[in-house]
């Protein structure tokens, strides 16, 4: 798990994606209309994906149990921090506060 965490904070946004995955390509997008351009990590396609899947996965579920964070791909961080999935994106979205934690993480500056 260190290693996904050292990758989170590598860059203001870091998506944890699986290339097959609608939901992922739609919050991809969200972030590519914002103008923010994401880390993102084809976890299908990557070199030691599965072991990277595996550990977000037991993350999420320690997260699930702490704040309610659904268990599902994509896994967003922002800042450095685990925000959550498609849910939890599209919910920040909705009420306005994604643009704001994007700005404060430096991804987005307008």
């Amino acid at each position: 798990m260190d290693r996904v965490f050292q990758l989170a904070a590598e860059r203001p946004v870091v998506v944890f994606s699986k290339s097959t995955c609608c939901m992922c390509h739609t919050i991809k997008t969200l972030f590519f209309d914002f103008g923010v351009n994401p880390t993102v990590y084809e976890l299908d396609q990557i070199p030691g994906g599965r072991e990277i899947e595996q550990a977000l996965a037991r993350e999420i579920e320690q997260a699930l149990a702490r704040h309610g964070v659904a268990g599902d791909f994509p896994v967003v961080f922002i800042g450095g921090n685990l925000v959550g999935g498609a849910n939890e994106i599209m919910t920040l979205h909705l009420n306005g506060s994604l643009s704001a934690m994007l700005k404060r993480a430096g991804a987005l500056w307008l």
